[in-house]
This record gives structure tokens, C-alpha cells and sequence, in this order.
């Protein structure tokens, strides 16, 4: 137990080159700096709750650097017995630090608990495809090719009631939770630096952070613009109707219209892209997603396509080239579209009107009881008056 970092473990190997294992937790550093500065704080399992001063304890994780870790681990070794001897000090052998795991956090506390849990449930539901290699490059900004090892998939783990939704690439993960149903706790597992081009020594540190926070936050941005991605009327009636500008006309992209549903459905996957897409990628993805072979499409019929977008405000084209990128506006009209008529039109009319009934349905039955306990009550009406 350590007076600034608390509870830790430092475990040696017992064989040459005698190599040790260092283990500490940042959310006990931070409890630890609060509890010394006295600054009021209620405490989470490996987390905070509240705190009096939110921004003191934001300084005081970000000041967690690798220099106070480095120097920690040379207190220790300078109190605890360890294979190098003075003898074998002098003549060169010590302890350096490699990253073998690193972990970044992001803990945001919800002021209705309850909320929070079905919140994160629709958020499990309306994201399971965030371990598919086109959504994993988005959230990590790493580029996958066939070449790229590891599994790239999305677990939903449930642990007694508590669900979680893993996202993994190469030897790191996402794992995203609510935690003790009073926060939504994000955080990604760096197992080995090298996926993403870093080296392993602890001056390394900073480019990590760097990374782990920004995959928190993707994820996060991700989640916010689907959960919450609705339309006005008339913003609704306007991407449905023709547009022009600059003396350039375009049609209109019609709900539930097969091909300009392939077509938001494909603008979905490039948002977060940061080189943005060119005309090639849009053929490729609106040609898998039409059940087409991408030579059927041709670069006239992609360009329209384009400029149909853009006309729009659903893209917009980077300066001096070739290539496009989703607007905000874009992304929240494609997802709108796009799950109403995956979750609501589709399902609801097979399961409603008679003449869809492939299936007997829940909501089918739900529907016909509906009918036939209006029917009685109006039966029911008539007779008494």
C-alpha cells in the first residue's frame, strides 16, 4: 500500500533475467491525491462518483504521466528486497518499464439511474456491428485490410445482470458497461502498442493515452449521433422532395426507395473517416448493399449519385480533392431513414396487415386482440344507446 498510489502489486520473476510485473490502478492514485488534498468525493468500484471539485480531479488524472510512474517504481525497489544486487547495480543491470497492458477509462455518471440502464440496453441493440472491420477502423482510425490479424467481432457479455458490450481489434478492446446502474464506464485495453504503432517503453505513455481516450470518445460520438438521430417534418419532406442549386438539379431520396436506402445505408459506413471516401469506395459498398456487381455501375450513374448527396448537405467534398466526407447532418438523416424502415416499417407491416401474414407474429396478435376488443366496445356502445 502505497501513500500516493495506494494498493499495487510488484511481483519478480525467479529465474534470469529475473523480469518483474508492476500493477497499479489510476482511479486509486486520483482517490488517494483527493483524500490528501481534502477534496470531498464519494468513490465507485475503481472509479469516482462525485466529487466538490470535478475539474481538480480531472488535473489529477491527467497528471498521472510517466515520469511519477517511473519514480514510484524506483521507490519500491529501493525499499523491497530484488535479485539485482549493489554488485550487479554497478555494473549496469536495472529495471526499465515497458507497457504491457494499459487501460484508459471514461466514466460518465447519470443523474437518473434507471434511465441509464435502458439507455445502455438500446445502445447494446442499435450497435452490435461495431466489431465489423469497416466500424472497427472508424472507432480506432486504423486502416484494416485482408491482411490485418485478429478476430474483429462484438460480445455482449452479461455478468449476473449486468451486460457489456466488448468491441475488439487486433490484441485491444472496447468494453463498455453500466456500472453499479449509476454510470456508463468506456474503456479500452491496449495489450500491445505495437497494433497501433507505439512503441513499448513507458515514455511511450503519452501516445497511448492519446489513443485510448480518442477510441472512448469515437465510440461515444458514435453511440450519441445513433441514439439520438431524429428529424423534423420538414427536413424530412425536404430530403424527400428534388432539390437544385447552382443552376444543378437532383432528385429527391424517397423513404423506403430500395436504392436510396442502399445508398444512405452506404453513407452510414463512411462517417468518422477522416481522408473521407472517394467515388470508388461508394460504388464498391452501394453495389453490395443492391445485390449488383460494381462493373454493372457506371461512373456516370455514381457521379449523379454524388452530386445527388451533396446537393442535399449530406456530404460535402474536401478541398483540392477527390474525395467526400459525411456530414453530421448526413450521418443523423442516413440513420433516421435507415432504421425506421429496418425496425418500424418493415417489421410492423408484415406483422399487421392480413395480407403479410407469413408469420403469426407477436405483434401480429397484438394488433388483432387491439381490433377485437375495439369491435365489443363499440358493440357494446351501440346496444346500450
Amino acid at each position: 500500500m502505497d501513500r500516493n498510489f495506494g494498493p499495487f502489486f510488484l511481483k519478480f520473476c525467479t529465474y534470469f533475467p529475473f523480469n518483474a510485473k508492476l500493477c497499479l490502478n489510476g482511479h486509486e492514485y486520483a482517490k488517494r491525491q483527493l483524500a490528501q488534498k481534502g477534496i470531498a468525493f464519494e468513490a465507485l468500484d475503481n472509479g469516482i462518483l462525485s466529487c466538490a471539485e470535478p475539474e481538480r480531479v480531472q488535473k489529477i488524472c491527467d497528471g498521472l504521466s510517466a515520469e511519477k510512474i517511473d519514480g514510484f517504481l524506483r521507490k519500491w525497489l529501493r525499499l523491497l528486497p530484488h535479485p539485482f544486487t549493489g554488485a550487479d547495480r554497478k555494473a549496469g543491470y536495472r529495471y526499465d518499464i515497458s507497457i504491457l497492458q494499459a487501460e484508459f477509462s471514461l466514466t460518465q455518471v447519470l443523474d437518473r439511474p434507471v434511465h441509464g440502464r435502458l439507455f445502455f440496453e438500446q445502445v447494446i441493440r442499435e450497435n452490435l456491428d461495431l466489431g465489423r472491420p469497416e466500424q472497427v477502423q472508424l472507432i480506432f482510425n486504423r486502416k484494416i485490410t485482408r491482411r490485418t490479424p485478429g478476430r474483429f467481432r462484438t460480445r455482449v457479455v452479461t455478468q449476473d445482470v449486468t451486460p457489456s458490450l466488448n468491441v475488439y481489434y487486433k490484441n485491444a478492446r472496447i468494453r463498455q458497461y453500466h456500472k453499479e446502474n449509476k454510470a456508463l464506464r468506456t474503456e479500452t485495453t491496449i495489450n500491445n502498442s505495437y497494433d497501433f504503432g507505439v512503441g513499448k517503453r513507458l515514455h511511450n505513455l503519452p501516445k497511448l493515452r492519446e489513443i485510448g481516450f480518442a477510441a472512448n470518445r469515437r465510440l461515444i460520438e458514435v453511440e450519441r449521433l445513433s441514439h439520438d438521430c431524429m428529424l423534423t417534418e420538414d427536413t424530412f419532406r425536404t430530403i424527400n422532395n428534388p432539390v437544385a442549386a447552382d443552376r444543378q438539379r437532383a432528385s429527391g431520396l424517397r423513404f423506403a426507395d430500395p436504392r436510396a436506402h442502399a445508398l444512405l445505408q452506404a453513407l452510414i459506413l463512411f462517417r468518422q473517416i477522416a481522408q473521407g471516401f472517394r467515388s470508388a469506395d461508394l460504388r464498391h459498398h452501394l453495389a453490395a448493399l443492391s445485390g449488383r456487381d460494381p462493373e454493372s455501375l457506371s461512373q456516370g450513374a455514381i457521379t449523379y449519385q454524388l452530386r445527388r448527396l451533396r446537393l442535399h448537405g449530406l456530404i460535402e467534398r474536401l478541398p483540392k480533392s477527390f474525395r467526400y466526407r459525411v456530414t453530421e447532418f448526413g450521418f443523423r438523416a442516413a440513420l433516421f431513414f435507415t432504421r425506421v424502415y429496418n425496425r418500424i416499417l418493415r417489421p410492423g407491416l408484415a406483422a399487421a396487415l392480413p395480407n403479410l401474414r407469413a408469420v403469426d407474429a407477436p405483434l401480429k396478435r397484438a394488433f388483432d386482440h387491439i381490433d377485437t376488443r375495439v369491435s365489443e366496445w363499440i358493440n357494446q356502445t351501440q346496444l346500450a344507446a
